[in-house]
């Protein structure tokens, strides 16, 4: 009884452990810090999501961040709203800001960013923050069609590893 009564105080979860708005909010966040003073629309952030978990994807990128899984690049294809919700709860806690211009919406870490990032200390957060520094210089400056550009040329390529290993096994037991 008591252990029912407890249960039932635990907070509401999602069932979602993985790309919950905190957690995309929070990888969005970290780029967003580590790059300050720019400002990033909400399609580079998309990129950035995919380069933070995924970043020994890239040439000379860091240690991807999550193991790597099959067909990981159709992650991308669902991830503008994912990051869009992250977003949306940055901003609701002040830790990201809106810069409207002629261009569209831009986000940008707020003053507030740096006291909330800085007092995360855990190593899943401080790994974090190394791709998101790389993903500020390497990709940072990176014109917005050089960056389309660079992920239309490998979308394909990125996870498929395990289908090549798949078909090598399938002819392997086949034969």
């Amino acid at each position: 009884m008591h252990d029912a009564a407890r249960s039932s105080e635990r907070p509401h979860r999602s069932g979602r452990p993985f790309n919950h708005p905190v957690e995309t909010g929070l990888r969005s966040l970290c780029v967003l810090y580590e790059a300050f003073p720019r400002r990033y629309d909400l399609q580079r952030l998309v990129f950035f999501d995919y380069l933070i978990v995924h970043s020994g994807d890239a040439p000379s990128g860091p240690d991807s961040l999550h193991p790597p899984t099959p067909f990981r690049s159709n992650e991308f294809l669902v991830r503008r709203r994912l990051v869009e919700d992250g977003i949306r709860l940055m901003l609701s806690r002040c830790l990201v800001d809106t810069v409207v211009d002629a261009s569209g919406f831009h986000y940008a870490a707020s003053e507030s960013a740096a006291s909330f990032i800085e007092a995360l200390t855990a190593p899943y957060t401080q790994s974090l923050r190394r791709r998101a520094a790389w993903i500020a210089r390497a990709f940072g400056q990176m014109p917005d069609s050089e960056l389309s550009d660079f992920f239309n040329r490998n979308l394909d390529r990125w996870g498929s590893e395990f289908e090549f290993i798949q078909e090598w096994d399938s002819e392997g037991s086949n034969g």
